[in-house]
């Protein structure tokens, strides 16, 4: 465990440090464990959505462009009591790109888990979101997690080229194996040739469309 002195004399927490004082880490880049969860969400909202909406009976997700969720980085606690009122919340899922540097990757990685150990501590249900680039962050990804437990995962833009699908099988593969994970909640599109497998394998399948496919189908 680490203890974090945040309020350091003349020095503002600008990394948000308060984020995971008394924090336990795990692996070589020391992210934040997230305790268990076996919750099964039963609706889902994403973040900019959730703020002003006031049906609460369902989950929080972050499954959206960054920049409508980067706020709850900034300013945390600003947010919290709001989050309070819902079911749980899927951590955010700070975008991993093949070619971005590695370290940015690993920092939003560290950032999700971060907010997820807080929100945690202050009573929320959490779900990890497991969020990966290319074989860096295949096994990294998956420090802090605990294994048989709850993850949620997104397939929306991560599995329509060939390329993107090989990477993400690929990630998932080693995931589930590492994990064990009692259930898998993902978000966009299921299909069964890369998810039957994990089904066979015992593992429940939790799927949620997408926001964007929902409404291109009221549109036709």
């Amino acid at each position: 465990m680490s203890v974090i002195n945040s309020q350091r004399k003349s020095c503002k927490d600008v990394f948000n440090a308060f984020l995971v004082a008394f924090a336990y880490y795990e692996g070589t880049f020391e992210f934040p464990i997230i305790q268990p969860t076996y919750w099964i969400p039963n609706k889902l909202i994403s973040f900019s959505k959730a703020i002003s909406c006031n049906d609460y009976n369902q989950w929080v997700h972050f499954f959206e462009d960054d920049y409508l969720f980067e706020r709850i980085w900034r300013n945390p606690n600003r947010y919290l009591e709001i989050l309070h009122r819902y079911n749980g919340v899927i951590l955010p899922d700070f975008s991993l790109f093949r070619d971005m540097p590695y370290v940015m990757q690993l920092w939003n990685i560290y950032r999700s888990r971060a907010i997820g150990h807080w929100l945690q501590s202050n009573g929320i249900n959490v779900i990890v979101n497991i969020r990966y680039a290319d074989k860096r962050t295949y096994y990294c990804c998956c420090d802090g997690v605990s294994k048989h437990s709850v993850i949620a995962i997104g397939t929306h833009g991560t599995i329509k080229s060939k390329e993107d699908r090989k990477f993400f099988c690929e990630g998932l593969d080693i995931i589930a194996k590492r994990l064990q994970p009692s259930a898998i909640v993902v978000y966009g599109t299921a299909p069964d040739s890369i998810f039957s497998k994990y089904r066979k394998a015992g593992i429940q399948i939790v799927q949620f469309n997408s926001e964007f496919s929902i409404s291109h189908k009221e549109i036709i």
